[in-house]
């Protein structure tokens, strides 16, 4: 493991857990060159499932694209990683479930929509935004008026 911050190759695991969901082990390490302390996680390699994507090509799923995706949806927003990362492992979770060993990229991307619908509307917006690949301005208001509607039923 290299440290983040200076690039020293050897470190000390100073505390390791599993995470909530059971899906990862959690390790805090400390860089012995620097001091500096750094978080890692490990996950089981699932190379086996693959992602059909939308012109039809076939790519291992990799759960560092959904989270890039989600990242800058939330971007300037009060959502925390660890808040993002919850919606990656749900999203992960669900897809390892089905006995399917393909899954449609829409599929994913609906699962993240449904998720962000929940956590925050802004990034909900825009990541439907870019998944959905809005032609023009009136797409993108039909999509907001129900964000909108959704809200006043709130207040009601």
């Amino acid at each position: 493991m290299r440290c983040p911050y200076c690039g020293f190759k050897e470190d000390k695991v100073v505390d390791s857990r599993s995470t909530a969901s059971a899906s990862a082990i959690r390790r805090r390490r400390e860089c012995l060159k620097c001091g500096r302390r750094f978080t890692t996680y490990e996950y089981i390699e699932d190379t086996w499932l693959m992602v059909i994507k939308k012109d039809g090509r076939r790519e291992p799923f990799d759960r560092k694209k959904i989270l890039a995706g989600i990242m800058k949806a939330c971007e300037k927003r009060p959502i925390s990683l660890e808040k993002m990362e919850e919606i990656v492992r749900s999203v992960e979770r669900t897809i390892q479930r089905t006995t399917e060993r393909e899954v449609s990229s829409r599929r994913i991307g609906e699962l993240v929509m449904e998720k962000l619908k929940l956590l925050d509307d802004v990034a909900y917006v825009r990541f439907a935004s870019v998944y959905r690949q809005f032609k023009d301005v009136s797409q993108f208001m039909d999509e907001l008026k129900i964000v909108l509607r959704k809200e006043k039923r709130k207040e009601i």
